[in-house]
């Protein structure tokens, strides 16, 4: 299974409409969004997108998580988890969270084969023994490069996409 893994939007629709066509074309078929989406329009337009499942954590600048939860709610598709989401997904047990110190950590643990974070805008991926741990980079665009990630559950790689 081919999985999105989206972080630090930060209200940049522009630059969310040019990666959820790449997500569409790389033929995704869910999304794990990190956080840091910040207005609730963000993830309407995000659902409205995407077809498939989506997965979210809050971020540290979703400012209003009453309403980000109503409009979640309002997408079938749409699943918010606070403050971490244990998944089990195509064979794999996944986690996801903002925050890249507790990623590392749970990574680190060994008790889940990837662990996705984002929060510092950074593009990486590393290897705890086989658990794998990556930040998709920003949609934002802030430090000059737009991106996400492709999460491949059936031979454990991960991808970074330059949008």
């Amino acid at each position: 299974m081919q999985i999105a893994v989206l972080s630090d939007i930060h209200d940049r629709l522009d630059h969310l409409e040019r990666v959820m066509a790449a997500v569409n074309a790389r033929g995704a078929e869910r999304v794990f969004f990190l956080g840091d989406g910040c207005a609730p329009f963000v993830l309407n337009d995000l659902a409205e997108r995407f077809a498939g499942p989506i997965d979210g954590v809050f971020g540290n600048n979703d400012g209003d998580r009453f309403l980000l939860c109503r409009v979640a709610a309002r997408h079938p598709q749409m699943t918010w988890h606070d403050p971490l989401a244990e998944l089990e997904v195509g064979g794999r047990k996944i986690l996801l969270t903002h925050y890249p110190e507790i990623g590392r950590r749970l990574a680190k643990s060994g008790e889940a084969d990837a662990v996705f974070s984002g929060h510092d805008h950074q593009r990486y991926q590393h290897r705890f023994g086989e658990a794998l741990w990556a930040n998709p980079g920003e949609i934002m665009g802030r430090f000059g490069v737009v991106s996400f990630g492709l999460y491949d559950t059936v031979g454990h790689s991960f991808e970074h996409v330059i949008v």
